[in-house]
C-alpha cells in the first residue's frame, strides 16, 4: 500500500504524487482511492486501491535501478533494428513496452529508437515515440537519482551522441 505524498510512478504518465487516499461510493459499493498527481502535467488519476498492483502502479525505481537503467543505454549488443519488421509491428511492440510500466521496458525503446535513428530519419510517430520515452526515462530518473530531468536528458543524449545527427543531418558514424 502507498502511503499519502509518496512518489509513485503510473504506466505511461510517469512520476506522481498521492495527493490522499479518499473512499469514494461507486455504484452502491465503498472503494479505496489513491489520488495521484501526475507531476509532469498535473493531471489527477483516482486509481482503486484493490487495483493499483493490476494497473501497474509502482514505486519510482532506487538509486541502484536508475544506475542499472544507464547501464543497459550503453549495452548495444541487445540491439536487433529494425531488420524484418514493418513500423506497425515496431510501433504496437513500443507503445506496450511504453505502457508496461517497466522503465527496463521504455527505457529499450528509447535505446532502440535512439539506434534506429541512425541508420534512417525517424517518421513523425517514431519521434513520438522516442519523445514519450525519453520523458519517462528522464523523469523517472531524476527523482530516483535526486537530480535535474534536464540534465538526466543531457546524460541520456551524450550516450547516443554517435547517433545523433550533426548540423547536415549525418549522424557522427557517417551513416
Amino acid at each position: 500500500m502507498f502511503s499519502v505524498n509518496e512518489l509513485v510512478v503510473y504506466p505511461s504518465q510517469g512520476v506522481g504524487k498521492v495527493e490522499r487516499i479518499e473512499v469514494q461510493e461507486i455504484g452502491g459499493a465503498k472503494a479505496e482511492f489513491y489520488i495521484v498527481r501526475i507531476l509532469s502535467n498535473n493531471v489527477t488519476l483516482m486509481v482503486p486501491v484493490s487495483n493499483a498492483h493490476n494497473v501497474g502502479l509502482r514505486p519510482v525505481c532506487s538509486l541502484r535501478e536508475g544506475q542499472n537503467i544507464f547501464e543497459s543505454l550503453k549495452d548495444r549488443s541487445d540491439f536487433t533494428g529494425y531488420t524484418g519488421q514493418n513500423w506497425n509491428r515496431r510501433y504496437r511492440e513500443y507503445s506496450e513496452k511504453l505502457k508496461s510500466g517497466d522503465l527496463s521496458d521504455v527505457a529499450y525503446v528509447l535505446k532502440e529508437l535512439f539506434l534506429i535513428g541512425r541508420d534512417k530519419e525517424l517518421s513523425f510517430g517514431e519521434r513520438r515515440l522516442l519523445e514519450q520515452a525519453m520523458s519517462l526515462v528522464a523523469m523517472e530518473l531524476a527523482y530516483a537519482m535526486g537530480r535535474d530531468q534536464e540534465n538526466i536528458r543531457e546524460d541520456i543524449c551524450k550516450l547516443f551522441e554517435d547517433v545523433l545527427p550533426d548540423a547536415h543531418g549525418k549522424s557522427s558514424t557517417g551513416r
